[in-house]
């Protein structure tokens, strides 16, 4: 897996980068599965989500989340 730049929803239906996921937490990608797995510090899985790889893949899913940055905390919904 590799950390391709692109986007997922978190648990509380915000889009975030994978680049850039915040918590602490980063992005193994696998682009052909379209799949991201979000991990912690320590390697632990605590997230697994659909790799989306613009805006325009966002829009063709129907995805209609917030994109928060990377310093929005995990656990609030919606852009501060």
């Amino acid at each position: 897996m590799s950390t391709d730049a692109g986007f997922f929803m978190d648990w509380d239906g915000n889009v975030r980068r994978t680049d850039d996921p915040g918590g602490g937490y980063r992005c193994d990608v696998d682009r052909g599965a379209r799949y991201v797995g979000v991990l912690s510090k320590s390697g632990a899985l605590v997230h697994e989500a659909t790799f989306y790889k613009d805006q325009a893949a966002l829009d063709k899913a129907g995805i209609k989340g917030t994109l928060v940055p990377g310093s929005h905390p995990w656990g609030k919904e919606g852009a501060i």
